[in-house]
């Protein structure tokens, strides 16, 4: 079997915990700030977990990230 390439933009936007799962940064962070509240802005610091449905999809793009 020849080798499986990652998906280079997703190996730069994900990262996988000790559990396995994928964690992401949120989007809407980075321009038109203005109109968005300080508490807005301040939660989208923070990094989350991807969703259980499209953990499968992660995956397959990244293949070596076990």
């Amino acid at each position: 079997m020849p080798k499986i390439k990652t998906h280079r933009a997703a190996a730069k936007r994900f990262h996988v915990t000790g559990s396995g799962e994928f964690k992401r940064n949120k989007a809407y962070k980075s321009h038109i700030l203005e109109k968005k509240t300080r508490k807005r802005k301040r939660n989208l610091r923070k990094a989350t977990l991807a969703s259980a449905a499209d953990r499968a999809r992660v995956r397959k793009m990244l293949p070596y990230c076990n």
